[in-house]
């Protein structure tokens, strides 16, 4: 789920300060990595930097079925919101891991348009027209609004909504339309999220 929660990792996703590292894959894993203990620049205690990255490639990889996940890009946000590249991919997906700030597993996988799709909305802009995309959240999802994209707790007003393991589609409009898009759904069926504004995507449970 694409919650406001996640927004200060994903907002690392505008290419700035962008590197490359060179860092062995790790193996693909059906479960979530756990969430390790943080110091204030959000590295892991005890944990050697390559320790660190392979634990990452992991998150970010349990969030795509493994056919997808092992040849994806693989990306971790550092200190400052700044994006750092730990494995090249081949296929056109990138794969970002668990962001520990947030209470659940939420790593996500995306195709080119995806990326562009959410920059655009964290940059309060409308995403480009007709250019579908799609997105892998099998680990799960955080808790977030189903009729605000940007808010940053439950209200009574904002619909507040958790849905598990699921797949998106967005900037497909059209396609929306024979969907619920009640702001408070069965999140266990396929439903509209954010309907009413230029970033509605289709929530498409998986479990």
């Amino acid at each position: 789920m694409l919650r406001t929660a996640l927004l200060a990792a994903i907002v690392a996703l505008v290419p700035v300060g962008v590197r490359a590292q060179s860092t062995p894959p790790g193996p693909t894993t059906s479960k979530p990595a756990p969430k390790p203990a943080t110091t204030a620049t959000g590295d892991a205690m005890g944990m050697a930097p390559a320790m660190r990255d392979e634990a990452m490639i992991r998150s970010a990889m349990s969030a795509a079925p493994p056919a997808v996940a092992k040849n994806a890009t693989i990306v971790k946000v550092g200190p400052n919101n700044v994006m750092t590249r730990i494995r090249n991919g081949t296929n056109g997906f990138t794969c970002m891991a668990d962001n520990p700030a947030t209470p659940g597993p939420d790593p996500m996988c995306g195709d080119a348009n995806a990326m562009a799709w959410t920059q655009a909305w964290i940059g309060h802009k409308p995403p480009a027209a007709n250019k579908v995309a799609f997105m892998y959240m099998l680990a799960g999802g955080t808790d977030a609004s189903n009729t605000d994209p940007y808010a940053q707790k439950p209200t009574a007003e904002n619909s507040w909504v958790k849905t598990g393991p699921h797949v998106m589609v967005v900037g497909a409009m059209a396609m929306m339309q024979s969907y619920p898009a009640s702001p408070k759904p069965n999140t266990k069926e396929p439903y509209v999220m954010w309907a009413g504004t230029p970033y509605a995507h289709l929530m498409i449970p998986v479990r």
